[in-house]
């Protein structure tokens, strides 16, 4: 069932008794460093030079593939299709056991908790590329990118966060079982299983097998990155010319559908995040729509075909991303 132009979330979110943030908006800060932070990801680009060394010369390609494809597309859709698509954006609903497998899926990616990534983008949306906005692209591809997580937050950020609702995924067993047992899922699924299995099927040593796992992990922390850094910096805009989320392909590949990134502002409830006709780049659409098939997922939500065209007149650059099937009677007045 498509929703109305005009649907509020599926949460009711608290009045903001604060002045109005105007996007994009960057006040001058000073930036307070987390030192911790900052070392944990020197580590991880550190081990990362190390893998790559490993890949160049005792990795085997069963390795190569089970990190870089089969670990990646596991860990997508545990962020894509579960804590993005279902649990911030509530764009379609999922049964008891389609909720486990996200919830486990999501612990291979371990992007922090999903009811924390859920805040955050909650707020990234209501609040975005303004100063409450946590990764703010209006201060450019660093910090977007990585740079918000080594620093404090703005204290917009810590004050208009207590405005997002999130009792909902608060009441959802599923997910405070992450909550509660996050370090021990992560431990086992991101780092103990993608360290084990090299070893044990293809012959991998104990200090060959993990560098590889910690080398994966930080290749998919940088492609998630994309989606705050790229994708609101370089593209086109279909839908709506006055705000900085843009068109990116080479994310929408790189993260399974999730650099339509223009389309995804203007309609985030929409199941897909994509804009019509481009959905052979989306593969986490093809993943929800499967589970919609064996009756796990559904009330998926999807903007009116109609509508998002009446919008890209309106409100777009002119730009023509409708992709391989094209609606060949629609043009861009």
């Amino acid at each position: 069932m498509a929703p109305s132009a005009t649907e509020s979330p599926p949460y009711k979110e608290i009045e903001d008794p604060f002045p109005k943030l105007v996007a994009p908006q960057a006040a001058p800060r000073n930036y307070q460093i987390l030192y911790l932070n900052v070392l944990v990801y020197s580590y991880m680009h550190i081990v990362s030079l190390y893998g790559i060394y490993l890949y160049c010369t005792i990795a085997t390609w069963k390795s190569f593939i089970f990190h870089n494809f089969v670990m990646q597309l596991v860990a997508g859709m545990g962020m894509t299709a579960g804590a993005h698509r279902l649990w911030s954006h509530r764009a379609y609903k999922a049964k008891k056991p389609l909720q486990i497998l996200l919830m486990l899926l999501n612990s291979v990616a371990f992007g922090n908790t999903i009811i924390h990534f859920a805040r955050d983008h909650r707020l990234h949306h209501r609040y975005s590329d303004t100063d409450a906005d946590p990764h703010n692209a209006t201060r450019g591809f660093f910090y977007s990118h990585i740079g918000w997580l080594m620093v404090k937050k703005h204290p917009e950020v810590l004050r208009r966060g207590k405005l997002i609702n999130i009792s909902d995924l608060y009441a959802n067993p599923v997910l405070r079982f992450q909550e509660k047992y996050i370090l021990l899922l992560a431990g086992i699924f991101c780092f103990g299983l993608p360290t084990l299995i090299p070893m044990y099927f293809f012959g991998e040593s104990l200090n060959t097998a993990f560098h590889l796992a910690v080398f994966r992990y930080t290749v998919f922390v940088h492609v998630v990155f994309l989606v705050n850094s790229a994708a609101h910096l370089w593209g086109n805009k279909p839908y709506d010319k006055q705000i900085k989320p843009v068109q990116n392909y080479t994310v929408s590949l790189l993260t399974f559908g999730e650099g339509f990134h223009n389309y995804h502002h203007t309609f985030p409830w929409d199941y897909r995040t994509a804009e019509l006709g481009n959905n052979w780049l989306n593969f986490t659409t093809k993943f929800i729509d499967f589970f919609a098939w064996i009756g796990w997922a559904y009330d998926l939500k999807a903007v009116p075909e109609d509508f998002a065209h009446s919008r890209a007149n309106k409100a777009g650059d002119g730009s023509d991303l409708w992709g391989s099937k094209r609606d060949n009677n629609f043009k861009i007045e």
